[in-house]
């Protein structure tokens, strides 16, 4: 079963990824910062690797933001692994372009539903 990592400062948010991804058939795990998110990518957990295969990020958030969080991500071992998809307000072209530069690789706008995150999710490879 493929793992799911959702990374948002709101529980609400957060609530809604999990309800979604779970219904896509993933395992989700929950950070609600950057520095939660790294923390559980660097830890080794039973029947899996470090790594999720998939991470839902936002952008703004305390402590480490979602852009930080993903440059430490891709600099750690198998840190280009997991496919990233930004979840946020964040609406600046040049942000997102920096997002996707830095290794994001797809970008959804909230507020979102389960058709834009199943769509993405096609687009990546990560469901059917």
């Amino acid at each position: 079963m493929l793992s799911c990592l959702v990374v948002d400062d709101s529980k609400v948010v957060r609530k809604l990824e999990r309800r979604i991804m779970e219904e896509l058939g993933f395992t989700v795990f929950e950070a609600e910062d950057g520095q939660k998110a790294v923390e559980f990518c660097s830890t080794e957990k039973p029947d899996m690797s470090a790594m999720p295969d998939m991470i839902l990020l936002d952008w703004h958030m305390p402590v480490m933001n979602g852009l930080e969080f993903l440059k430490v991500l891709r600099a750690m071992p198998d840190g280009d692994s997991p496919k990233v998809i930004f979840c946020t307000t964040e609406s600046e072209m040049s942000n997102i372009m920096q997002a996707l530069e830095l290794g994001a690789n797809e970008y959804i706008m909230k507020p979102f539903d389960s058709e834009i995150i199943k769509g993405k999710l096609e687009q990546i490879g990560m469901v059917i």
